[in-house]
């Protein structure tokens, strides 16, 4: 599958999308992993992000052992740092913190990589990744950025802008790993207007409704991570959300 292309296609139906992101770090007990894994079998969100701010645990082991659940459904790296990347994964967010002034998370880390991911093969995603809020996320910390006020909707904005111009093929906006509370509807509806690409929208989202409002405010594709992680239950719920 051509990720991309599966993306845009959507997009362009207007039909919604959502990812459960894992971090490796968080899921270091088997058990709960095959749980996880079953209702990832029986819901079918679009696909499974796997990585996390922290870079303590290595990704391809939950890549590996997730295989016999996820099987037509896609592994994407959601990377916070090199020594994340895989080749077992399906696709690699190429991603670039581009509402920080960190060298490193611009490109420095993308510089380390890049010989092994082009070598790889797998298909790269060229993201803009631009954390929002007004609370300081362990994203925030690990990076040693900070996010964009709410309230400052004209740099968000033209963060955005600025992304595309760049030439990334998408744009995620999240509060960081941790965050209170998701992304106010508001911001999401302004980065829309503003945009033209997959938009993604995460951070802070616990329930179905949150993740529903975000897809009407415009958001293509939803992760929820820490939520889910622990209440592997409530997957089928979101997935039902897409549909409205």
């Amino acid at each position: 599958m051509n990720i991309e292309q599966y993306i845009l296609s959507k997009k362009n139906n207007n039909e919604k999308m959502l990812a459960v992101l894992l971090d490796p770090e968080n899921l270091t007990d088997g058990n709960t992993v095959k749980i996880i894994g079953q209702q990832i079998l029986l819901s079918k969100p679009d696909f499974v992000f796997v990585g996390g701010s922290t870079y303590t645990a290595s990704t391809t082991p939950l890549i590996e052992t997730l295989r016999r659940w996820t099987r037509e459904i896609p592994v994407v790296l959601f990377p916070g740092h090199p020594s994340q990347f895989s080749d077992k994964a399906d696709a690699v967010l190429f991603l670039s913190l581009i509402s920080g002034n960190n060298p490193d998370a611009l490109i420095g880390w993308q510089v380390e990589s890049a010989r092994a991911v082009r070598d790889s093969g797998i298909e790269v995603l060229p993201m803009g990744y631009i954390l929002v809020g007004d609370s300081v996320s362990s994203t925030a910390r690990i990076t040693s950025t900070m996010p964009i006020p709410e309230a400052d909707i004209i740099r968000i904005t033209d963060t955005a802008i600025a992304g595309v111009l760049l030439g990334m093929r998408l744009i995620y906006i999240e509060g960081g790993s941790g965050a209170e509370h998701p992304i106010n509807a508001s911001v999401i509806k302004r980065v829309r207007q503003e945009i033209d690409c997959p938009l993604i929208v995460g951070g802070g989202i616990c329930t179905a409704k949150q993740a529903q409002e975000a897809w009407q405010a415009g958001a293509d594709i939803v992760v929820v991570g820490n939520h889910l992680e622990q209440h592997a239950e409530e997957l089928n719920l979101f997935c039902s959300a897409r549909h409205f």
